[in-house]
């Protein structure tokens, strides 16, 4: 029976494993889906020696750790530096990066003349593939970490005439997720306005204290879920190919 999987650090709450079930059921699939929470992404030997495993997702916090243990990136996982899709096939492990596709099916509605420059807050693997589509598109990307690093900027740096000019802003730091539904990255709301899109990648709850207090200030918010079911349909379709 073909195996699918979910590796992650804690999966509790995770959208993949009942998604890829009820898809199971309603198609009449023969097939399993498992979530494999690994404290070190060393543990995903143990995984990869699942007989009849066929495909896995990654998610936080393994997006890049899991790249040295693949045999071959797809060309668009090798631009990004992140994966969130394994594919067993002809005996290697190939990498894909479904989140960039999810994410630029999700934001293409929404976009409009006045959207040139976007804000990232947080520089993990899901942000890699946010600067991707956005850069694709044509857009300018500023990014903003608790660790700024070479052309990166502090949370303090976000400032009225960085937002005048940053009319997309896209969390995708894990501030808000589910239980921890207070929390929220440090960030000037009231310089937002109705020419602003929010997005927040969470999508547990729908609705995150940043989409809250964005909306509260004029903005134009979109959580994560469109994203996550694109990209999980793209790795089915990659799984199966």
């Amino acid at each position: 029976m073909p195996e699918f999987g979910l590796i992650g650090k804690t999966l509790g709450h995770s959208f993949s494993k009942t998604y890829f079930e009820d898809k199971f059921r309603r198609e009449d699939l023969k097939s399993t889906f498992e979530n494999f929470e690994l404290a070190e992404i060393s543990e995903i030997e143990s995984v990869f020696s699942i007989p009849d495993l066929k495909g896995l997702s990654v998610t936080i916090p393994y997006k890049q750790a899991i790249i040295p243990y693949l045999d071959e990136l797809s060309e668009e996982a090798a631009e990004i530096g992140a994966v969130n899709c394994i594919s067993f096939q002809n005996g290697k492990k190939t990498g894909y990066n479904t989140d960039a596709f999810g994410f630029h099916q999700m934001i293409k509605p929404f976009l409009t003349n006045e959207h040139e420059r976007a804000i990232i807050l947080g520089t993990g693997g899901a942000s890699k593939a946010v600067a991707y589509v956005l850069k694709k598109i044509g857009l300018n990307v500023i990014w903003v970490s608790r660790n700024p690093q070479s052309g990166e900027f502090s949370y303090d740096a976000i400032n009225e005439h960085m937002l005048r000019a940053c009319k997309v802003v896209v969390n995708c730091t894990p501030l808000g997720t589910f239980p921890d539904v207070d929390a929220c990255v440090p960030f000037p709301f009231e310089y937002l306005t109705e020419s602003h899109l929010c997005i927040d990648l969470i999508y547990n709850p729908e609705e995150t204290r940043f989409l809250r207090e964005s909306a509260m200030h004029g903005a134009a918010t979109l959580n994560g879920l469109s994203m996550l079911k694109e990209q999980a349909n793209k790795a089915w379709e990659i799984w199966n190919k």
